[in-house]
């Protein structure tokens, strides 16, 4: 049997980064979604209540790659409190062909990190104003500062605002931030205070409840919703989709089960039989996107399979050609 290449933490934190290429990958996987016949089964996940944990596991298979990947993200957010990370997790790759296992992929989350950060890049890149150049920001994890990160390879950013319960987490982010984009970050004191007036913003924490409230928008605003990935997160107002000139989903189905739009449907403010486009269909024809410049525009990413075997794929290849990672053979 052919051996299983083990890539650890460090060799894909070596190889994979926040660029353009990554964004590149997931936006061609949410196309995929939309144009193939791709294989992508509902999310199982498994709750851990009593230690405010739950374990996620995605996958997909798209027709024309010849792997794909197996991804189990637990998130247990009491961990910070430990001195651990919330997220860790690790990703399996396997052959289309055969089925056999080809790789291990050790990230403790990273690649589930950069390839949800590039989904709100591609969000901003097909819904946001071209000349979107303030940001907001909701939260101050590490989700939240790569979603800055990532809007700044897409949009011509002169600066942003990010708000954290912890105002401390706010201000430190805000600061590491502004080294390292060149453009000034600025922690505030309110939600609100980030939102009125930002061209962009995004939601980027594990709220149970709305921090994101409709009256607070203004025409030609993105908004990109991107931690509702379990049907008691809830970050914006139901409210806010029902004001939404266009809400788009990166899975319909699967928003409509346990996103953003789950919550909307539940609260009466859209049908629940209400088709919304999805990314991958608006990157297919962009027309069918943001059509004028005072749009209130929604996506509401729940995190898909299809990003995960996307990546690994990408992680895979960059690691074989730079000769990383080691070969274990049973």
């Amino acid at each position: 049997m052919p051996g299983i290449k083990i890539l650890t933490e460090a060799d894909l934190r070596a190889e994979i980064t926040l660029d353009r290429d990554a964004v590149a990958c997931v936006e061609n996987a949410f196309a995929a979604l939309a144009r193939e016949a791709v294989v992508m089964p509902p999310i199982l996940r498994l709750d851990v209540r009593e230690n405010n944990g739950e374990v996620d596991v995605k996958t997909a298979y798209v027709p024309g790659l010849q792997s794909f990947a197996i991804k189990i993200s637990p998130g247990f957010f009491d961990n910070p409190k430990r001195g651990l990370p919330s997220v860790n997790g690790l990703m399996v790759l396997l052959s289309a062909e055969t089925g056999l296992v080809e790789a291990l992929l050790l990230d403790n989350g990273y690649l589930t990190d950069i390839r949800t950060a590039a989904a709100g890049a591609v969000a901003a890149k097909y819904l946001a104003r071209a000349d979107a150049r303030t940001a907001a920001v909701l939260g101050a994890g590490t989700q939240a500062r790569l979603q800055l990160e990532a809007l700044a390879l897409v949009r011509p950013l002169e600066g942003a605002r990010i708000w954290a319960r912890r105002r401390a987490a706010a201000a430190e982010a805000a600061a590491t931030l502004s080294d390292t984009l060149g453009m000034p970050v600025v922690p505030v004191a309110s939600a609100e205070e980030a939102v009125r007036g930002a061209d962009i913003v995004v939601t980027a924490t594990p709220a149970s409840t709305p921090i994101l409230k409709a009256d607070w928008l203004a025409p030609g605003q993105h908004v990109t919703a991107m931690r509702a990935d379990a049907e008691h997160k809830n970050e914006i107002d139901p409210a806010v989709i029902a004001r939404a000139d266009l809400f788009v989903c990166d899975r319909w189905s699967q928003c409509a089960a346990l996103g953003e739009l789950h919550h909307a449907i539940a609260a009466g403010m859209v049908p629940a039989d209400r088709r919304f486009p999805e990314i991958g269909e608006i990157i297919l024809n962009p027309a069918s996107g943001r059509a004028t410049p005072d749009q209130i525009t929604i996506c509401d990413l729940t995190g898909t399979g299809v990003q995960d075997t996307a990546i690994a794929t990408l992680a895979r290849e960059r690691c074989l050609a730079a000769g990383a990672g080691a070969d274990f053979v049973s």
